[in-house]
């Protein structure tokens, strides 16, 4: 969330930055709004005021004088009851519209409506040149018995899945070198909740706008898309210290999303399914734009880093101003090469919010002065399984449908080489 301070300073800059994100606000309705708001509040706070001195002027007053200065505050305190029933309904408002208003994006984001327009700043490893006729991941797995999507389907429904055999170790594998991989870098590990309370879900900005492709509970709970909502509420309401340097979070849980935006969109395979495990970088840090950059730049490059040791080409693209969340600055995904379709499919994105997130989980930190700041926050993909099966296995498939094992991942499938 924006300071509303900062968005009436700036109003024209946040105007722009909503309109690059093609997301509507009524900036007018607001100002209107945040004006009574601000009026009532003026006036409430001279009314407990002024009932603060009647009340120090009745513990000090005879008899007579005490039920007139009682009379007095009475009257008062219905001044202020009236007055807050009148604000109540405007700050609903208020706060509806509040939460609508999309971080303001960087300069450097380019300009765009959707993926399509994201830009490309990035290739890495060479598209192999296959001899033979190419298999998907789908019918390489199924006839290596590595997965069950019939099954799956019929006891979870569209776009269910089983991995087993070899395919349920190669994703124990992957987890396995990615924390050994991440975790020399710095990260504290952390397995998370699943189950997380609606207002974490706004405090990380999938809320309200992604409503839709959410899994909520019957106890209005929510299954989390990404152990991002509960690494962020994890310091809710608290000064955390920074003074050894920036919290640096490598989270795993499994994550729940509906995919209900994209009906008729990888219908069978791994790419886009409803449930699934990832792990992923989180961090806290001061409240500085060059640090956060600075960051950005290095919780991405990780995961570029940790593909490269995989040897699976990739591209990273930077993504324009409409495929931005709305507490995104910017985002960088990292897209695998998949053979079977002749084309690029993302599998990690690096965004850093300033302090948007931090502002509503109300996460704070001491500077140098003692002075309490709101944290930046910045997040990044490690790795999704089982979204990257896919890319791996075509990448690596020979002629008679095997899977050649990425050296990397040899040592945790006993010395295995190659799946047949």
């Amino acid at each position: 969330m924006l300071d509303i301070k900062f968005i009436r300073e700036n109003l024209e800059l946040v105007k722009a930055g909503a309109k690059k994100k093609h997301v509507e606000v009524d900036f007018d309705k607001l100002v209107f709004l945040d004006d009574q708001r601000k009026e009532i509040q003026k006036n409430l706070d001279n009314l407990k005021s002024e009932q603060n001195i009647f009340s120090e002027k009745i513990s000090q007053a005879e008899t007579e004088e005490r039920e007139n200065l009682i009379k007095e505050v009475s009257e008062i305190k219905e001044k202020i009851k009236s007055l807050e029933e009148k604000e109540k309904p405007i700050l609903e408002e208020w706060k509806k519209i509040m939460l609508q208003i999309p971080n303001v994006p960087d300069p450097t984001v380019p300009e765009g409506k959707s993926d399509q327009e994201n830009l490309e700043i990035k290739t890495w490893g060479e598209k192999k040149d296959f001899s033979f006729s190419l298999k998907s991941h789908i019918e390489i797995m199924e006839n290596l018995d590595m997965v069950d999507f019939k099954r799956g389907s019929k006891v979870h429904g569209f776009r269910g899945y089983y991995l087993k055999n070899d395919g349920a170790r190669l994703c124990w594998a992957i987890w396995n070198y990615a924390n050994d991989f991440f975790l020399k870098k710095g990260f504290e590990p952390m397995i998370t909740p699943t189950i997380v309370r609606e207002e974490n879900l706004y405090g990380t900005g999938h809320l309200p706008n992604e409503a839709e492709d959410t899994y909520k509970t019957q106890d209005n709970d929510y299954l989390a898309g990404t152990s991002e909502v509960a690494v962020m509420a994890y310091y809710r309401d608290e000064i955390i210290n920074l003074e050894n340097g920036e919290k640096k979070f490598l989270a795993f849980s499994p994550c729940y999303r509906r995919e209900a935006g994209s009906y008729g969109k990888d219908t069978k395979g791994l790419i886009r399914v409803h449930e699934f495990f990832k792990l992923e970088q989180i961090v806290l840090c001061e409240a500085s734009h060059e640090k956060t950059v600075q960051i950005h730049e290095q919780i991405n490059r990780n995961t570029e880093e940790f593909i490269e040791s995989l040897e699976i080409p990739y591209r990273t693209v930077l993504n324009c101003g409409g495929d931005l969340g709305l507490g995104q600055v910017k985002k960088y995904d990292i897209e695998l090469w998949v053979p079977a379709e002749n084309k690029y499919r993302e599998i990690s994105s690096a965004s850093y919010f300033h302090d948007f997130q931090t502002r509503r989980f109300n996460i704070k930190y001491k500077n140098e002065d003692g002075k309490n700041n709101f944290a930046h926050s910045l997040n990044c993909t490690a790795i999704p399984t089982p979204r990257i099966l896919v890319s791996l296995i075509e990448n690596f498939q020979t002629e008679d449908g095997k899977i050649i094992i990425p050296k990397v991942l040899q040592k945790y499938l006993n010395e295995k080489n190659i799946i047949e």
